[in-house]
């Protein structure tokens, strides 16, 4: 059984959330949003502690977040408007309508037990026309290579014991990503990388905090990212039904 309050706790080797993860969330809503509007239903499956909600919130005034962690609902719902509605449950037990226009499932699949299954059930959530945004952590960043060769990582897609602990069950690359949202009857409209990252998330929340990086460069990243996104923090894919 797993504990969902749990595993969000921070350990030994990891941070669950780095200040340099909130970075990259502000650059995945600028690649995103032209694929919204402000009008339609809105999803959300798993907030953490609900920063990311509440940029969800600056762009949908119908929101809903399905969080496994009622401690995290907690924390999370006095961050948003009282307008957002939140409900406890896993995306396994979950009995929601075809209701929403737009579907987050950002930095969760690789946590999922079975990601296809859970992919399925929530293709049935889009309303016809509607979008699921699906976001990883990338398995061939430019940072995480690295680390392979330092012999800190066995390899690209390794799980490492701090993701374990976490509850990571997978580490996706492209390919890998591709193929299960296929694989659950989903169409890729689009497909890309957020931020290209040569430093671990530690490492850039020292330079970050140490005002050895700036915007600029942060930008630069973002840029250069979309040029080359097999070397970038995230990844994600597009998807309609």
């Amino acid at each position: 059984m797993r504990d969902h309050n749990r595993e969000y706790q921070d350990n030994e080797e990891r941070r669950y959330a780095y200040d340099f993860d909130y970075v990259v969330r502000r650059y995945m809503m600028q690649t995103f949003e032209p694929f919204f509007s402000r009008q339609g239903a809105a999803l959300e499956l798993g907030c953490f502690e609900g920063e990311t909600t509440r940029l969800y919130a600056e762009y949908f005034d119908d929101l809903t977040v399905l969080e496994a962690a009622d401690s995290l609902i907690a924390i999370a719902r006095t961050k948003v408007p009282g307008t957002v509605r939140f409900i406890h449950s896993t995306i396994e037990e979950a009995d929601l309508e075809p209701a929403y226009d737009a579907i987050f499932l950002v930095h969760t699949l690789e946590h999922l037990d079975d990601p296809v299954a859970a992919l399925a059930r929530i293709r049935g959530w889009l309303r016809p026309g509607g979008r699921l945004f699906v976001v990883v952590p990338n398995a061939d960043a430019a940072s995480r290579q690295i680390a392979v060769n330092m012999g800190l990582i066995e390899s690209n897609s390794a799980v490492t014991e701090g993701e374990r602990a976490h509850g990571h069950r997978r580490t996706y690359g492209m390919d890998t990503l591709e193929r299960d949202v296929r694989q659950a009857g989903l169409h890729v409209e689009a497909r890309g990388g957020i931020f290209f990252k040569p430093f671990a998330n530690f490492q850039f929340d020292k330079l970050i905090a140490h005002e050895i990086i700036d915007n600029a460069y942060l930008d630069g990243c973002y840029a250069l990212g979309m040029r080359y996104p097999e070397l970038t923090a995230s990844i994600y894919v597009v998807c309609t039904d």
